[in-house]
């Protein structure tokens, strides 16, 4: 509305548009509004009109529908539907999911209130901001016609007698129009401002959005654990398994050759062989291991410790599995820590300990080390603290200089079955 060009765009037309098709619109609701309440008044006594109720309280979706379409014509960012898709095919689950969202019932109060405020105003102000104005432009017509052009009365609040006045009135009623336009623009604006709070407000939008982002997020994770598992069955089944078979040919064709320049070749390419089958296995254990999809947190972490290049306690309490994400990403974390330790520490020691209690896993890595931990030196705790916060959980690190570091991780999750004591 700032801009010079206001008057002469579609803009006015579109808000007159808005407040018209709003009063004809609640019209409409309040009349469809009152019939219905008095059906099921009536309907009520057979209980016959009880199932209406339902109806009626379900009355304020397709208002909230029309409305959110409405808004484009004064408005630039569509609205969203908030409700969500229902949990199952079929009208009861339609029903259920309907009846239980509050977007419905706010709806419904919009719907209420519309029907019996909003679309009077919306009637009044329309007219008024036309009425006015084109009742004195008009007044030069009007003498001509109706008064014979002796005189005219303008609103039938004062008669003009002369054609300079008519035509001064007629001046005054293109520039009263004019601040019209403005008066129709801002109310348009206004009330579309007031219906998309009530039923389709932004900050509801955007929590929608954050919602689906969360679970996008959850979703990439699982598929990401997926591939990685798929990848250590893949080299684990195929490669590693034609090392294995290369490597116990080359031994015994180191057997079979007789003492010389070729059995010495054979002996470097069984070594380089066992080399490589080594890396491979590291790799595998790297991408992930086959003993935390077969027993849990607790037997991988046991077993990161046994590999771990300084002694290591381990102290972990879980009654159960947890889901494949956390305890993939909780592992992972722990397994990083404990090359941080090694790496950068200097400990004689450490110790995990952790457990799980009130819907959320604990775990505590604690080292002896000179401590002094740094994000921004390249220690890797900006990468872990990223993959703890993709499921939600939290990172804090405790590293005063001289030591000890204490790395705490704490996941929400639930657990999904029973611990394999078998490990």
């Amino acid at each position: 509305m700032s801009r010079p060009g206001f008057l002469l765009s579609a803009w006015p037309w579109r808000s007159v548009a808005y407040l018209l098709t709003g009063a004809v619109t609640g019209a409409v609701a309040l009349l469809v509004t009152v019939v219905a309440v008095a059906l099921c008044g009536a309907l009520a006594l057979v209980l016959v009109g009880l199932p209406l109720l339902v109806v009626v309280a379900l009355g304020g979706i397709p208002l909230a529908w029309v409305e959110r379409h409405r808004l484009r014509l004064v408005d630039g960012c569509a609205a969203t539907d908030p409700h969500q898709v229902p949990h199952a095919p079929g009208l009861w689950a339609w029903l259920s999911t309907r009846l239980r969202e509050r977007a419905t019932w706010r709806e419904l109060g919009y719907a209420l209130l519309f029907a019996g405020v909003l679309w009077p105003v919306d009637a009044v102000v329309v007219t008024a901001a036309l009425l006015v104005p084109l009742s004195m432009v008009a007044a030069p017509l009007t003498m001509a016609t109706v008064g014979g052009g002796q005189e005219t009365k303008v609103l039938k609040l004062w008669t003009v007698t002369s054609w300079p006045t008519a035509f001064g009135v007629t001046v005054l009623g293109l520039l009263s129009m004019a601040l019209c336009c403005y008066a129709l623009g801002v109310a348009a604006g206004a009330r579309a401002a007031l219906t998309r709070l009530l039923i389709a407000s932004r900050e509801s939008e955007l929590d929608a959005k954050v919602v689906e982002l969360a679970r996008s997020r959850l979703r990439l994770v699982d598929a990401f654990e997926a591939e990685r598992r798929r990848i250590e069955r893949d080299l684990h089944d195929g490669a590693q398994q034609r090392l294995v078979a290369l490597t116990m040919t080359l031994g015994v064709a180191r057997l079979d050759v007789p003492a010389g320049p070729l059995a010495e070749q054979l002996a470097k390419a069984h070594a380089e062989a066992g080399k490589a089958l080594e890396e491979l296995r590291e790799l595998v254990h790297g991408i992930h291991p086959k003993i935390l999809s077969d027993y849990g947190l607790g037997a991988a972490v046991a077993d990161a410790a046994d590999r771990s290049a300084i002694p290591v306690d381990v102290d972990l309490r879980l009654p159960g599995r947890l889901p494949q994400g956390v305890e993939s990403a909780a592992y992972f974390v722990v397994c990083e820590a404990l090359a941080n330790v090694a790496r950068h520490s200097g400990a004689d020691r450490a110790e995990v300990t952790g457990g799980h209690r009130d819907g959320r896993l604990f775990l505590q890595v604690r080292d002896d080390g000179r401590g002094g931990a740094d994000s921004s030196a390249g220690s890797g705790l900006t990468g872990l603290a990223d993959r703890v916060a993709v499921l939600d959980g939290r990172l804090a690190v405790s590293s005063p200089p001289g030591g000890p570091t204490l790395l705490l991780v704490e996941f929400p999750c639930e657990l999904t079955e029973a611990a394999d004591r078998s490990a």
